[in-house]
């Protein structure tokens, strides 16, 4: 009897290994698409009142909880019944994460609020409806990227049994959920942390001069996100263009990588803009 019960905990523990293993060669596999989350996402928490910043995080964060618990079953079943739709679930993800980042170069350049009217888009932006959509829009996103890293993840496993496969993509998904927000969370509550050292300091000393530069640097990190998050949106869905239609896979061979995925996001992005926001007024003329 107690024989079998140690060889039970052999084999778990055996199992545990694999998943260690798999679970570190699948995180080093997604680093860069979790790097691409992480600015996406910082850009997204941000542009709140203070005491709405942590609040509205834990929303984004509960979204992507749920959005992992969708998307690991069904990539699991998807991979083991009907792997072709894998792709093209990823391709249609593609096009609207190029929508997103394209959509952000268009508004900057053509829709840019003119001086006068900041103090009023901050007012608005700060209301409940607002921050209801850009918390949604975030969640949206985060389902994107999140299918991407599932992809990854489960790719990285499967020549593994069937419970590695499970246990591995759910540790990689916990970890990037945890990992990104838990960064974000940092990120956003900058400027608290120092007028925290600011005011504990007497305004005097080192300490005091850390409170001043964490202050002064977040409003730059945040417009610094918000550039790598549009950037990362248009190579993330270039990324997925190139890896997932052969004939784009092929084209320019000798053309950089990261080049030719720029290229193909932001293709994929102005393809994407007539189409979606057609079918935005589609609904909002059924609606009324």
């Amino acid at each position: 009897m107690a024989s079998g019960f140690f060889a039970i905990l052999d084999d778990i523990g055996a199992l545990m290994d694999d998943v260690a293993m798999a679970s570190k060669v699948a995180t080093r596999k997604t680093a860069g698409i979790l790097g691409d989350d992480l600015a996406v996402n910082a850009e997204k928490a941000t542009g709140f009142l203070a005491s709405r910043e942590l609040p509205v995080l834990w929303a984004i964060t509960k979204g992507s909880f749920l959005n992992k618990l969708i998307i690991v079953p069904i990539a699991l079943l998807l991979n083991a019944f009907f792997p072709v739709a894998i792709k093209f679930v990823l391709i249609l993800g593609g096009f609207y994460l190029a929508y997103e980042g394209v959509e952000k170069i268009i508004e900057f350049f053509f829709h840019r609020s003119k001086p006068g009217h900041k103090e009023t888009a901050e007012v608005v932006d700060e209301g409940a409806d607002a921050e209801k959509t850009k918390v949604k829009s975030a969640v949206t996103t985060d389902f994107i990227l999140s299918v991407e890293i599932v992809i990854i993840a489960l790719g990285t496993v499967l020549e593994e049994p069937l419970i590695t496969q499970i246990i591995t993509v759910a540790v990689v998904a916990i970890l990037a959920t945890v990992g990104v927000y838990g960064i974000v969370a940092l990120i956003v509550r900058m400027d608290d942390a120092g007028y925290k050292l600011i005011k504990r300091s007497g305004d005097k000393g080192f300490i005091s001069a850390l409170g001043h530069l964490l202050v002064k640097m977040l409003p730059i990190i945040i417009k610094i996100l918000a550039v790598v998050g549009t950037i990362a949106l248009i190579l993330v869905a270039g990324g997925i263009f190139a890896h997932n239609i052969d004939y784009l896979h092929h084209i320019l061979p000798n053309l950089l990588s990261i080049i030719k995925e720029f290229a193909f996001g932001l293709i994929g992005g102005l393809i994407a803009i007539p189409v979606i926001m057609g079918g935005k007024k589609i609904v909002s003329l059924v609606k009324k």
